[in-house]
């Protein structure tokens, strides 16, 4: 079972973590799944960027993006050429490190 290991994160995952999730998991359920709370505005419909993550390593093992995903992508804060939706991006066999931007673009969760 691959592994997923979170970079600290302020707010979301502060200490970081490695997790496990079978493969075909995507890392948003398998975040989710143990208890990182990252946001998911759409409810992991590929239509937003709320849950936008950076792939420190295994990049490769997540197979391609989507256009649909690529063009959703564009949108989101702090774009790297790693940057995958944790919604869309299954794990494959090996392991990956994310990193979970500071700032996501998410209207709904505004604070007043």
């Amino acid at each position: 079972m691959p592994a997923i290991t979170v970079l600290p994160h302020p707010e979301i995952c502060p200490q970081g973590a490695t997790i496990h999730a079978p493969s075909g998991t995507t890392i948003c359920e398998a975040l989710l799944d143990h208890d990182i709370d990252i946001e998911h505005a759409c409810e992991m419909s590929c239509a937003c960027t709320t849950c936008h993550v950076i792939v420190r390593q295994g990049y490769a093992s997540l197979g391609q993006p989507s256009e649909e995903e690529e063009d959703l992508l564009d949108k989101a804060w702090g774009l790297s050429p790693t940057s995958r939706l944790s919604c869309q991006a299954r794990l494959g066999r090996e392991d990956v490190t994310i990193e979970i931007p500071r700032y996501s673009i998410n209207h709904a969760r505004e604070r007043h």
